[in-house]
This record gives C-alpha cells, structure tokens and sequence, in this order.
C-alpha cells in the first residue's frame, strides 16, 4: 500500500457530480439466505425442484411446478451470538419475512400455465459492530494531516496562500473538513499538525431491511420443460448509527455518524427446469438475473465532539440522489427425488460484484410522448475503478435435502456458502475524487470473509393445511479497521499505519411458515 495517496490521484482522472461509495453500495448489492422454512431449511438448494414460492427470485421456473395454488406467510426471530446492545438497538429482533401465493391453471392434461406474487425480506441489515485496538503513531486527524501534506484537500487559498477552512466551495471528505476547522488547522500562525492517539473504540448499529416484490409468471409444458419470468420491484430502508472515540493526550475525539438509504429498483430474472429423461424425476435449471438498478437517496448528521484540553464541536448534515445498479448473476442448479420420500438439491450461483455500477445523475428531461420525466446519469468511473479493485466476483452454493419418514413429515437439512466478496488488501479511500468520498462521513471499513450457513427445519401437512419450522445459523468473520493506512517513504514519521481487528458476524435465524393449498 505504498505510495496509496500518489496511485489515487492517477486514478482519479475526473470528478463526478453525485454518488455514492463502494463499501455502503456493497451491503446494498447482497442478499441474505431468506424465504418460507422449507427453502430455508433446505439451504436455499430448491430451484431445481421447484415448487416453492421461495424459487421465485432465485429460478422463477420452480413456480412452473406448482399443480395446485398455494398461499404461505413466514416470520421468526434473528439474533446476534455475542453482540451487546448499543444505541436503542437489541440483538435479537423479530422479523416478518415472507408473504406471497400461486395461482395454478392447467392448460393441458400434463400442462399448466401459473401465476405467482411474493414479498420477502431480500436482506436484513440488523447488525451491531463492536471493535476496538491500541493505536501506536496513528490517529484519524494524522490521517487528515497526511492528505492536506499530498494536496488532496481542496481548500481555496488567499492572496497570501493561506488555505481558507470556511471555504463554501472546498472539496474534502466531511470528516477531513471537521477535523480541519477543530484541530488540524492552526489559524494563529497558519500550519497544519496533527495529534496521534493511543486507542480507538467504535460501536454502530444498523437497522433495516430490503423488501422484495416479486411478480411472476410461469408453465409446465407436458411435465418435461417448466419456464418462468418474474420481475421485481425491490425497497431499501436502511440506517445506522455509530461512535468512534479516539484517545489523545490530554483529550478525547468523538465523531458520531448517523446515515440513511432509503429508495427503490427493478430487476427481471428468468429460468427454465429441465427434466431430460422422461423414465426420471432427475432436473436441472438454469437462470439469469438482470443488475437491480436502483435509485437511492442518502442523507447522515455527523457530529465532532472534542472534550478535554481543546474542547470543541461540529455538525455536518448532508444528502445527495444517485443511482446504483447490481451486477447480473447467473445460477445451475439440479434436483432428484427417490420415491415420494426423499428429495435432494443443489445448485451454484455466480455474480461479479466488482462489476457494481456507481452511477450520478446528470439531469433531467420531460418526455411529451409518455407525459413523463426522465433522469439522465452517467456512471462514475472513479469509484468504478475503486470498486473493481476492492470487490470481486462471487459464488454460492447450495445444498440440501428433505426425508419424509411419514407421508405427513418432513425432516430438512442444508448447507450454503457464499465466498467472500472483499479482496484481501481492499481497503476505503477517502482520497478519490468523487462524491462517494467527498459525502462519506466515516472512514472505517471491514473486508469480510465467506459467509458459511448451516440450516435444517421440519415440515408438517394436516390436510390442506402446512406448518414449517426453520433454523439457520450463519458465520462470517471479517477485518475491520479504524481508516485507510497511509505508509510515507520520504518521512517515515507521517505514515499512519493501524492494525486490522478480527471481527464476525454470527446469526441465529428461528423461521416459521404456515401455508395452505387449494
């Protein structure tokens, strides 16, 4: 990472007007492993066998299936394994998480053409992040001092040369333009200093959920080839609130940072299931899914808090539009059932998440013909380019099976995992020339590993009535730090340089279903 502020402005050939930074983008892009108990439980491996109302977002082919309509309602619990509580925010959470029916007509003897609307929670952010370290000759206001010594903060000077910190026009990171006017910036004689710390704590909370609406429309042809198309509509409600104090000598920093994102996207996804020998209940599937493209509002209030020797404070609020589009993600998939006992499924999905479309709008226009308005955007290639080489491309796999000792009973295991999408030495830089730097109010980040999900359930039918009951357990762990490193070969003393901390994220997810055919 040598030499990171001087690779940057290379980079960094053009400035955009509005957008937004790749590590929020990225927990906007995923999804969680989330649906009735029975794909749950089954690690989500269903979109070969299908008949599912789950199998809607991941191959819309397996609402072909159905020979009979259906509705399902799905809610459970979700908990943190060792988090503690901060900010109003409790580890564990109730959750509504699915919604939806199939409306099956046949179209021939061996034939149906059916209709289906599903809602699920896509991704549930509840989360609370813990960490804390010594810092030995780093400090986030170094680091502040570190871009103002390579010219990367864009403060206007006067005639004097005198950088001018009330500057309405100044082009830096909100975070860098606090730390500037409460002490980096001496305005008795005009230099720039910094103050190292001795350690740092952060605590953040983050709430919400993506809410998926899914619509779909689907056929069986003669029992051999099952088709589907759904389109979604998907709704993004997230916020977080955290504190990050540093300890100095003789006083203490405290910058809290409290960010929404709240807007919506569409995206079309396709399938088809085929079942190759006609002697054989063995099928496979394939599906594609297009990039959501979303249009998203973020809005934070960032404030500074300094007690102790220099005690002072600031508050920044800011709010800007962009657009954000997912990348396409691809799936295989295969099923077999033994008897009317056993049912066994698999499947592999892949999308490129260093592929992820920052996007800022540049306008607007009326369209007379449809009576409508139009937003222009462009993609900001800046944080494209940050991002392609932070995030990379990502598999999922998914395994599962379900016995049922009695026609009435179902027992359900499964296993899914997703490989990490961060690499290695990925890190958030607040130097690029773009809104996405310039509008982030807080500079720490975490690359994290695989996720590994371990999942079983049961499922019980009393006529026409079915209750399912699911549990999954999810594991990743990750690298968090405080801020970007900063390594100085002409002056070893200004390198800012901080240590990762291990971090994890292990869920606890309790998932009950009740449906009826008819």
């Amino acid at each position: 990472m040598k030499k990171i502020f001087l690779s940057v402005i290379v980079l960094a050939a053009a400035i955009p007007v509005v957008a937004q930074e790749t590590y929020e983008n990225a927990k906007i892009a995923v999804e969680d492993l989330n649906g009735t108990a029975r794909y749950v439980g089954m690690g989500g491996a269903m979109d070969a066998l299908g008949a599912d109302i789950s199998t809607i977002s991941s191959n819309p082919a397996g609402i072909g299936l159905f020979r009979k309509s259906n509705v399902n309602l799905s809610f459970g619990f979700n908990t943190q394994e060792g988090a503690k509580d901060f900010a109003g925010s409790n580890k564990t959470r109730m959750s509504f998480d699915q919604l939806g029916f199939v409306y099956a007509c046949r179209s021939g003897e061996n034939s149906f053409v059916n209709f289906g609307f599903n809602y699920h929670k896509s991704r549930n952010f509840g989360f609370i992040l813990s960490a804390e370290d010594r810092l030995m000759n780093a400090s986030q206001n170094k680091l502040t001092y570190a871009k103002a010594k390579n010219g990367l903060l864009y403060y206007g000077q006067d005639k004097d040369g005198v950088p001018n910190i009330n500057d309405p026009f100044a082009s830096c990171n909100q975070l860098d333009d606090m730390y500037t006017r409460n002490l980096n910036f001496s305005t008795y004689d005009n230099v720039w200093y910094y103050d190292e710390a001795t350690a740092y704590t952060m605590n953040r909370n983050h709430k919400g959920y993506i809410g998926e609406y899914d619509f779909n429309l689907s056929g069986n042809v003669n029992d051999r080839f099952y088709w589907g198309l759904t389109v979604g509509i998907h709704d993004v409600h997230y916020k977080h609130y955290g504190e990050y104090d540093e300890s100095l000598d003789g006083f203490n920093i405290r910058v809290s940072d409290d960010r929404r994102i709240k807007g919506h996207g569409f995206d079309i996804k396709a399938g088809i299931i085929i079942r190759p020998v006609e002697e054989s209940p063995f099928r496979f599937g394939l599906s594609v899914a297009s990039p959501t493209m979303y249009d998203l509002t973020t809005e934070n209030s960032t404030a500074m808090i300094i007690t102790g020797d220099l005690a002072s404070s600031n508050t920044n609020q800011e709010s800007l539009d962009f657009k954000l589009n997912t990348p396409w993600k691809f799936g295989l998939s295969l099923g077999h059932t033994i008897g009317q006992n056993i049912a066994l499924g698999a499947g592999f999905e892949y999308a490129d998440y260093g592929s992820l479309d920052t996007r800022y709008k540049t306008g607007s226009y009326y369209d007379w013909w449809t009576n409508s308005y139009h937003e222009n955007s462009s993609s900001d290639n800046v944080m494209n380019n940050h991002t392609e080489q932070t995030l990379k491309g990502v598999y999922t796999i998914k395994l599962g099976g379900e016995f049922k000792p009695v026609p009435e009973m179902a027992v359900r295991l499964g296993y899914n995992y997703v490989s990490p999408m961060y690499e290695e030495y990925g890190f958030k830089d607040g130097t690029l020339q773009s809104d996405g730097s310039y509008f982030s109010s807080a500079t720490d980040f975490t690359n994290w590993n695989g996720i590994n999900r371990i999942t079983c359930g049961i499922g019980y039918q009393v006529g026409n009535l079915n209750f399912a009951l699911a549990y999954q357990y999810s594991v990743q762990k990750g690298d968090f730090y405080p801020f970007m490193n900063y390594l100085d070969d002409d002056y070893e003393a200004d390198s800012n340089v901080c240590n990762s901390v291990k971090v994890d994220n292990k869920r606890h997810q309790l998932l009950f279903t009740l449906g009826y055919t008819f």
